[in-house]
């Protein structure tokens, strides 16, 4: 039948795929009710295009992890000939399990679209760029060894992709979180992502997902009713004819112009539909039910094409010919399975509109889920259990054949049970959290005792919650409270209490007391590791440290306490430990090498580096974690990224910090796990005002302070921190001390006084000073030097140096000022921080200015203003300016020395300076890809515009021009290394 109407959503569509041809990756959702012809729309669009990754939501398998994800992905998961056809994927493949979560899945996603597109790229690629800068395809972006635009797998150079997703409200929630992963990262591809649902609002639609695709910048098509004209030509299409304009008006209004509802009608009641629509009297006949219909068709078909129809309905929406033939032998007689071939059966359910094939697509497809539900549903419940039975014999996943046999199953199956149990929790040891979830679920389902039920559940739920897959945990949180008293349920509640700390503690408590580690040691290291979290967020370290060991000891390879090591050494050196703790740890190989468990001791050691001052070792391990961990949980990616962000700000390198932040804050928000980058908030906040983005910095802060109402330790503090660092870039003293006071009542709860972690007690000591009361200002500043001086931190006592010199300024003992400033460029000798000595050349030259000594004043502000300049931090290079004018000199330099961000990499965004950087080090374009979790093509957008900013052509002269732009020496600057 020829499709009809549409007009305007065609030309919609055919506009978002213009601009998706030219770079520009396109969203488009499309929207309305069932049968409305949404996917007729689009297959009508797509009519002529080959170039296209299709997958669609099943209401029967919206449970199963990333199976539409398998869709679009293939057999094997790569994409691979994903643009052979119209349609492609199997959603036959390993059942997900080889992606640990939703990003995981995402970056698959990105590459597969990266490969349809022929992108591509190589490190010693020295073409030259003939293209103007803002054209992303230039010959010096891509690798020789980029396919050919002809080449098998790949688009042509302009041709678009289409990604469609149809059905979106029936789509697994892992496969709707890693679209909505990918999908944020195009910047310069030429994608075209088409979202099918009947109600954008629908609460199954993943929620990062409905923003996307109901932005601004997105295109929406809704879908209503064709109009009275539009139905007159689709029942002349199905050759019904006699259908006048006044009754078609009437067929509108009866049926709302609902194509499906229209067809059902005129397929169902034929001339008697015209002859009701002529009586103004008569009713027309509403449609019989949608089943019924379908019903009839199949009782049309021959035995055999009936076993084909029923058998692909228990196998799902599709599956391949030959494994719904094998799966139809349980249905038919000897001899009419001898009398019957597949293709003759499947060319009469096709022609009966009862199933779908195209030729190149390997797999038979139902042509609407109406159908799919109203053949499978008819099935009575012997046929149904026989043919899963039967399926569970065919398919050859593991994971598939139990779903299959659990769908058979007549009530309670205890040996069934404790096998999907089992599978569960292999899938669990692997960390594939998803599938593990989905195996212990079903073998709640079939478990023959409560007991059995509920422990099956309870596991369930915990790797849902590992997987990040618990959308609501108060709602799971009370039915978990229902279950007999035990230690998984305590456990279980405990940790889905963590932002309840008394009654997070009651419970772990509770479950440590019902728990016997010596016979349970799994459960007994869990409950050990929650507790390690609790004290963490209260920044009790020694605690923290302590059960962290226990939970290590107890169970050293249980995957469910991840970053288990990193809470010991951060804990460890909370508590005052950290030079002793790194010397302690035994060698460790390079983080590509490295087992889970040597990665989580890598990330710790990295931290314990960078508090202890040795921020070039710290960069080094983290950048090197950061690198190796994408196939670690969504938590330890986010945690990986902010402490690595962390090291890049102490060591002054602010742009890559502003990079890992931003990849940190998307990572969190793309798991509906926002709270566990607090800290990175913080971390945001601060590089933000220093560098004079104050609404960026206050927006962090916003959020920061939002998490602190719930009276958590950390939260108040990285909220507090957030502020206190913005009102200090501003100026504001007093804001400053409006945010740090209720550090000074939280402070003696925990270990927030420990130098080289979290340093606050300066900036509330000059905030005081500036203020005029010098009694608070020693009374915060005199603890955290004593602390300094007897761990010998070099940074500590840098900045408690400089807080000291501030505050005997103010008090009028120059004497003292002087001793405390000499002591802090003594320490600075051994200090890799570069801020925080640009901060003491600055505050010493302000006090020498002060003293009418102009001359030392010059040398130490020139020292600040070369070091501020460096790192790009207008706020306080603006005070540094003020106080050389003050003194009547002028900044030393040429003029385009004296501008910071003006020259070389300084004119590059942070996105673009990480990308070049990585360049620069020898990685391929798919490398970088990978590295920043962004696609090929933009990292191809950002070499376009680089090269035109450097005044390059070719990927070695990049390397030279960064290598150039690197400043030489820092005045001041020790020689990296550990800090003693």
């Amino acid at each position: 039948m020829e499709f009809v109407g549409r007009t305007d959503s065609l030309a919609l569509l055919a506009a978002a795929r213009e601009r998706a041809r030219a770079g520009h990756p396109q969203r488009v959702l499309v929207e309305g009710p069932a049968g409305i012809g949404k996917t007729a729309l689009i297959r009508r669009f797509l009519h002529d295009d080959t170039h296209v990754l299709y997958g669609a939501g099943e209401e029967a398998e919206s449970e199963l992890a990333f199976g539409v994800l398998e869709q679009l992905l293939g057999r094997d998961g790569t994409g691979a000939g994903a643009v052979s056809g119209p349609r492609v994927g199997t959603g036959i493949g390993a059942g997900g399990r080889r992606w640990a979560d939703a990003h995981a899945a995402g970056a698959a996603l990105l590459e597969a679209l990266d490969e349809a597109q022929g992108a591509g790229g190589a490190p010693d690629s020295d073409d030259r760029v003939t293209r103007g800068p803002d054209t992303p395809n230039t010959s010096a972006l891509d690798a020789p060894s980029t396919p050919a635009p002809d080449a098998p797998g790949t688009s042509a150079p302009d041709t678009p992709i289409a990604l469609v997703l149809d059905d979106a409200q029936w789509a697994d929630h892992l496969s709707l979180q890693a679209l909505t992963f990918a999908v944020r990262r195009l910047r310069a591809d030429r994608v075209l992502v088409l979202v099918v649902v009947r109600d954008a609002e629908d609460p199954r639609l993943a929620e990062g997902l409905r923003r996307l695709f109901t932005a601004d910048d997105a295109v929406r098509v809704r879908l209503d009713g064709l109009g009275p004209a539009e139905l007159a030509e689709l029942g002349g299409g199905m050759g019904v004819r006699g259908l006048t304009a006044q009754a078609a008006a009437r067929l509108h209004a009866h049926t709302a112009g609902n194509p499906l509802h229209v067809k059902a009608l005129l397929e169902q009641e034929g001339a008697g539909l015209l002859e009701a629509l002529g009586e103004r009297d008569v009713t027309p006949p509403a449609p019989k039910s949608f089943t019924a219909l379908v019903l009839a068709k199949l009782a049309a078909c021959s035995p055999a094409a009936d076993a084909l129809v029923c058998a692909t309905a228990v196998l799902g929406m599709h599956c391949t010919p030959a494994d719904a033939w094998e799966v139809a032998g349980a249905d038919l007689l000897d001899e009419e399975r001898r009398a019957a071939d597949v293709l003759t059966a499947l060319e009469e359910a096709v022609h009966t509109a009862l199933l779908t094939e195209a030729p190149g697509d390997p797999v038979i497809r139902f042509p609407h889920p109406l159908v799919h539900a109203a053949v499978y549903h008819q099935l009575g419940p012997s046929r149904r259990a026989a043919l899963h039975l039967s399926a569970a014999r065919t398919v050859r996943d593991e994971a598939h054949r139990l779903r299959h046999r659990a769908l058979a199953a007549a009530g309670p199956d205890p040996e069934l049970a404790a096998e999907l149990a089992s599978l569960g929790r292999k899938f669990a040891a692997e960390g594939a959290w998803a599938n593990a979830a989905g195996q212990l679920t079903a073998a709640a389902r079939l478990g023959p005792e409560p007991a059995v039920y509920e422990q099956y559940t309870l596991e369930s739920v915990e790797c849902a919650l590992l997987a990040g897959d618990v959308p609501d945990m108060g709602e799971v949180a009370q039915r978990i409270a229902q279950f007999t008293p035990g230690g998984w349920r305590s456990y279980l509640l405990g940790r889905l209490s963590l932002y309840d700390l008394d009654r997070a503690e009651a419970l772990l408590t509770d479950a440590w007391h019902r728990c016997d580690p010596a016979d349970e040691p799994v459960l007994g290291a869990r409950i050990a590791g929650q507790f390690a979290a609790l004290h963490g967020s209260m920044s009790h370290g020694a605690e923290m440290a302590e059960w962290a060991d226990l939970a290590i000891r107890l169970a050293p390879d249980d995957t469910a306490t991840d970053m288990i090591r990193v809470l010991r050494l951060n804990g460890l050196a909370m508590s005052g430990r950290a030079p002793q703790t790194l010397a302690a740890l035994a060698p460790l190989p390079d983080p590509a090498l490295a087992t889970p468990a040597q990665l989580e001791e890598l990330l710790g050691r990295g931290t314990l580096r960078e508090w202890t001052g040795d921020l070039t070792g710290a960069v080094r391990d983290l950048g090197g974690v950061f690198g190796a961990c994408h196939g670690r949980a969504a938590s330890f990616r986010v945690v990986a990224a902010t402490a690595l962000a962390s090291a890049e700000y102490r060591a002054g390198r602010w742009d890559d910090a502003i990079v890992h932040t931003d990849l940190a804050l998307s990572l969190a928000a793309d798991t509906d796990q926002p709270h566990i980058a607090l800290y990175c908030r913080m971390l945001a906040a601060q590089v933000h005002a220093v560098r004079g983005a104050f609404p960026k910095a206050q927006a962090h802060a916003r959020v920061a302070r939002v998490y602190a109402a719930g009276g958590h330790v950390n939260p108040a503090l990285w909220a507090a921190l957030a502020e206190a660092h913005l009102a200090r870039a501003q100026g504001r003293p007093e804001d400053v001390l409006a945010a740090l006071g209720p550090l000074l009542a939280l402070a003696p709860r925990g270990d927030l006084e420990e130098p080289g972690t979290v340093p606050w007690a300066d900036l509330l000591a000059e905030a005081w000073a500036a203020l005029g009361d010098e009694k608070r200002a020693v009374q915060a500043l005199a603890p955290y030097e004593v602390l300094a001086t007897q761990r010998g931190h070099r940074g500590a006592l840098l900045v408690a140096a400089r807080a000291r010199g501030t505050l005997e300024a103010a008090r009028g003992d120059t004497v003292a000022a002087e001793r405390a400033f000499r002591s802090g460029l003594k320490h600075a000798a051994h200090v890799e921080a570069p801020f925080d000595r640009a901060l003491l050349h600055l505050a010493y030259g302000g006090f020498l200015r002060r003293a009418g000594r102009r001359t030392r004043a010059g040398e130490q502000l020139r020292t600040a203003r070369d070091l501020l300049v460096r790192l790009d931090a207008p706020p306080d290079l603006g005070r540094c300016e003020r106080e050389l004018a003050a003194c009547g000199l002028g900044p030393a330099g040429s003029a385009s020395e004296r501008e910071p961000r003006t020259r070389g990499a300084a004119l590059l965004t942070p996105q673009e300076l990480a990308v070049a950087r990585l360049v620069a080090s020898g990685l391929t374009n798919r490398q970088v890809a990978r590295e920043l979790v962004i696609s090929v093509k933009t990292v191809e957008y950002h070499l376009g515009r680089i090269f035109p900013k450097l005044g390059v052509d070719s990927r070695t002269r990049l390397t030279a021009a960064l290598a150039a732009d690197e400043p030489g020496p820092e005045p001041g600057r020790p020689r990296p290394g550990r800090a003693p």
